[in-house]
């Protein structure tokens, strides 16, 4: 039965780089809502994308000697790749930089400008360049950005302005007379105190201090700010036309039922984002629910911290199921969660390993013990089987009442409530005795059946948030009855049919041995980039630059071993009439007695210094591959200049 439409979003992922768990997270969390939508038979269009503008990008693209389009086009394929890996069930995947969706940003600016909500003015101010956030003195914790902790910098230039102010008392009204638009209520609480009653400052809205941005049609000196480009893709990625020729889906799924984002951008989409549809005339989303973060430890990851964990190679390790299980289950409903390796493997353990994984296989395996496979008709009941069947029936209700407040961890530990009361059903009726005996066939029969019900209705369930395993569950079973309409009555199994084959649904981690793994490939990863960095191509000089060097062929007529350091050699070196002293860190690779006579290139106009307390008049050229190091000679004579 159709129940009607349901639109989710995520916040679209910023392309300044490859996307952590942390990251990671909201993308699985908004798949479980809205396969679970699904199953409840919404019609559910799921939009996620990227955010490909804005002068970090401008800045990153340089740093990596590209262009912003070529760099933003990798980030995200790596984005993309991730999603796909998690086995999201999105059904679209927006990019800023898509034509269709730049066209509308320019066409609502345009649109809000000849309303008169837009005006042109100066900024001078703070900024926080990772945020791409303008922000007041009174907003800044400790005098850095509120959101992300890093140093503001003060900036001045043209810009256009879009009236926040206008729409205050209008956006207040609206929050008080839809107390569920801001979740959780602690978020809403924040925006509230913390930036509707002290007054809202317009909005900057374009830029021209870069170039990297949707252009401003009548102003092609700016561009528009990061935040209308962004926060339009809700809307664009529908189909909306600011003309007022929208497409189906505009007309169909929009207003929004979830926007889905991180609590450090509540302000945009719960201010700055309502505002905007208000200036446009547009219905405002329903809910905008801002998650907490993982953390790792008690810190939240970041590159400069050293401490960023990535889904695929997390998945590499636990496979993706063991993944999303632990991203969604772990996260409480308003507080911060942690991960780290061993948190993981601990869980992974001791949910997915022995209360899901060993009832499944202790089941379907007496099945083809004692009854060849075959599922037998349940004859013989007793007052015990009542509990399971009650909770197992009760179970869809619990779910659904926490996936409709959102608390997704709850609705996972009321499917393994069930779970853990099916193993201790197995504990209480002791199968294996009854197996003993054979005028207890039919108890054990019945048994057998309602351990395999309950199971069954645990992978229906389960199958929003681990869709792989639900799969492989239902294939044990031998199932095809795996709709959320099936669990009005405890009878799903089919009486004379077979089970499938017994298979280890998750394998138990030796955690020690595992850490030791992760050390060992963490180490080498660590090797390969700075290697990685080390071989780079340095930044491009001049020939002005590169005849500042000079490059001179010296002979080596002395070598010994440094005083005070193994890895040195000292090292007496003719170079034309005259002679230098190099130290040189070679001696790995070379013996002192092998140099003798080596010809090799000097940089002679490199200036003195002092390694170990022994002084170094130059340096000589040397190349790498792999560990090996070698030294690069030229057999001509002595002196003669490398140019």
């Amino acid at each position: 039965m159709d129940k009607g439409k349901y639109y989710i979003t995520t916040a679209i992922a910023y392309t300044s780089g490859k996307p952590h768990i942390g990251n990671t997270y909201e993308i699985i969390l908004a798949d479980a809502i809205a396969r679970y939508k699904r199953q409840l038979c919404y019609d559910v269009f799921f939009m996620t994308g990227t955010d490909e503008h804005g002068q970090k990008i401008e800045i990153k693209a340089k740093e990596a000697g590209k262009e912003p389009q070529q760099f933003v086009d990798n980030i995200a394929a790596q984005i993309k790749s991730i999603w796909d890996l998690m086995n999201v069930s999105y059904d679209k995947f927006i990019r800023t930089t898509d034509k269709d969706h730049e066209k509308q940003v320019q066409n609502i600016f345009k649109k809000l400008y000849d309303k008169g909500d837009i005006y042109k003015g100066e900024y001078e101010g703070l900024y926080c360049t990772p945020c791409e956030s303008f922000l007041t003195e009174s907003q800044l914790i400790e005098g850095n950005c509120p959101d992300c902790s890093r140093a503001v910098v003060h900036s001045k230039e043209e810009a256009y302005f879009f009236k926040l102010s206008k729409y205050q008392d209008r956006l207040m009204k609206h929050i008080k007379e839809n107390p569920g638009f801001i979740q959780p209520e602690s978020r809403k609480n924040e925006m509230i105190n913390n930036f509707l009653k002290p007054g809202l400052q317009d909005l900057c809205v374009s830029r021209t201090s870069f170039n990297w941005g949707v252009p401003v049609t009548f102003d092609d000196s700016h561009v528009v700010y990061v935040w209308i480009d962004a926060l339009s893709n809700y809307i664009t990625g529908l189909g909306f036309d600011a003309n007022g020729n929208h497409g189906e889906k505009y007309n169909k799924y929009w207003p929004a039922d979830l926007h889905l984002i991180g609590k450090d951008i509540l302000r945009f989409h719960t201010i700055y984002w309502p505002i905007m549809l208000m200036a446009l005339d547009i219905p405002l989303p329903k809910k905008v629910f801002g998650h907490p973060w993982m953390l790792f430890g008690d810190g939240k990851m970041s590159k400069s911290k050293g401490n960023i964990i990535y889904a695929d190679d997390l998945a590499r390790h636990f496979g993706v199921d063991g993944v999303r299980y632990y991203s969604l289950h772990e996260m409480p409903f308003a507080q911060d969660g942690t991960i780290t390796w061993e948190l993981v493997m601990e869980r992974i353990n001791s949910d997915l390993a022995n209360v899901l994984g060993n009832l499944v296989n202790r089941t379907i395996t007496m099945v083809n013990k004692y009854f060849d496979g075959t599922i037998e008709r349940p004859i013989e009941k007793e007052d015990i089987d009542d509990e399971l069947i009650k909770l197992a029936l009760e179970t869809p209700q619990r779910v659904q009442a926490k996936m409709d407040d959102l608390k997704v961890a709850d609705a996972i530990s009321e499917i393994f409530t069930l779970l853990r009361r099916s193993n201790k059903y197995i504990d209480e009726t002791m199968p294996w005795i009854l197996g003993k005996d054979p005028d207890k066939k039919g108890r054990l029969g019945t048994v057998l059946y309602n351990l395999l019900e309950s199971i069954r209705f645990s992978g229906v369930l389960l199958n929003p948030f681990l869709p792989e395993t639900s799969k492989r569950i239902f294939e044990q079973l031998n199932t095809s009855d795996t709709t959320l309409e099936s669990l009005s009555e405890f009878k799903g199994m089919e009486v004379g049919a077979k089970v499938g084959k017994a298979e280890i649904l998750f394998e138990r981690i030796d955690i020690q041995k595992k850490l030791k793994e992760i050390k060992a490939e963490l180490s080498q990863s660590k090797e390969v980039k700075n290697k990685e960095k080390e071989e780079s191509v340095k930044s491009e000089i001049t020939i002005d630059d590169f005849a500042k060097v000079d490059l001179r062929v010296a002979e080596i007529t002395q070598a010994e071993k440094h005083p005070k350091a193994d890895k040195l050699l000292v090292l007496k070196l003719k170079v034309g009439d005259g002679t230098r002293q190099v130290v040189s860190g070679i001696a790995k690779d070379y013996r002192p007695e092998d140099l003798i006579g080596m010809k090799v290139v000097l940089v002679a106009n490199l200036k003195p210094v002092k390694l170990r307390g022994v002084e170094s008049q130059g340096m000589i050229l040397a190349a790498t591959s792999g560990k090996k190091l070698t030294l690069v000679e030229a057999d001509i004579e002595s002196g003669s200049i490398v140019s």
